[in-house]
């Protein structure tokens, strides 16, 4: 009977796979003191947002030999440590694409189009804010994707189909087969922020990424910028995104990830009133966190000594 460790609940689906197979316990913490004494007994963990998976925790950990990542990002997993100690570490890489997708475009049809804040505005008692609000069609303006991977070139093909946008890219892999579908246009980082009317950041976190866009990029964006994030909140500056909106240096944001979750509620970004904010849950449809519970099949084939469907690092 093999024993494992939730460190945020999961769907019912993910939980019976793992209970037909042993005993699955929810983690009372996710700081790294609590998770080294929850994975004491622990053969698989599957983790969520929260926790680290520190080269301490994993060195603390006898019985680990499977970690599944609830979603895409391995940023919260120290691979090389997890490597080394032939901890194999898993994901699902295709159940979140459609509700980041979706969500994206809902931020940039709710920053263009002003609706949350008309919302505020309303339920205020101010009709005439209709009056005062004029928001902007996406149809025919230029999107620049940062990050032209599955996501990303997902985001692209619907806001050119959908809204008839010129579509820039930028990403160290090119595209040449939606170059010549999309009509799309691989350029350098500086070129698609001068560039681009609608930017969307879609790179996973690693040394090179974070703080990708700071206070230069964010000047060389266009003064009718908009700009959203559904990657990770690390690649972005908060400070310098603030700057940004609260002097006009773009227009507006929508942003689900911050540089710390939960983000503290005197977020100086939380004020502006031309930023549209969600708490990460760009993956939070009933069909993303269905099949981001499934990581379970894995974390079951792993410790049955078979080969996982989706594996992050390869073990020798």
């Amino acid at each position: 009977m093999f024993h494992f460790l939730l460190t945020e609940p999961i769907h019912e689906a993910g939980v019976k796979i793992l209970e037909a197979e042993g005993h699955v316990r929810l983690a009372q913490g996710t700081d790294e003191a609590s998770l080294i004494a929850e994975l004491q007994d622990i053969d698989g963990v599957i983790l969520r947002a929260r926790g680290r998976m520190t080269r301490r925790v994993l060195e603390s950990a006898p019985r680990l030999k499977v970690i599944g990542r609830h979603g895409v990002g391995v940023d919260n997993v120290d691979l090389e440590a997890a490597t080394e100690l032939g901890i194999q570490v898993v994901n699902t890489p295709h159940a979140v694409t459609e509700g980041v997708v979706e969500h994206t475009i809902g931020l940039m049809l709710d920053v263009a189009k002003r609706i949350t804040y008309a919302d505020r505005r309303l339920r205020a008692g101010d009709w005439d804010v209709r009056y005062r609000l004029s928001g902007r069609e996406l149809r025919g303006r230029a999107l620049g994707v940062i990050g032209f991977g599955r996501i990303g070139r997902r985001v692209a093909q619907a806001c050119h189909y959908g809204f008839e946008m010129p579509i820039l890219y930028t990403d160290v892999v090119p595209a040449p087969d939606l170059e010549q579908a999309l009509g799309a246009r691989r350029v350098p980082l500086d070129d698609l922020l001068r560039e681009a009317e609608v930017i969307t950041v879609h790179v996973p976190l690693l040394p090179e990424t974070h703080h990708l866009l700071g206070e230069r990029e964010f000047r060389l964006m266009r003064r009718e910028a908009l700009f959203i994030n559904c990657a990770r909140g690390p690649v972005v500056d908060e400070r310098a995104l603030y700057r940004a909106l609260a002097e006009g240096w773009i227009a507006g944001a929508g942003i689900d990830v911050f540089e710390e979750e939960p983000t503290p509620a005197d977020n100086p970004l939380l004020q502006l009133e031309n930023i549209v904010v969600t708490p990460h849950t760009a993956t939070a449809t009933e069909e993303a966190l269905l099949n981001m519970a499934l990581v379970a099949k894995d974390v079951v084939r792993v410790l049955k000594g078979e080969k996982p469907e989706y594996p992050v690092n390869h073990l020798r």
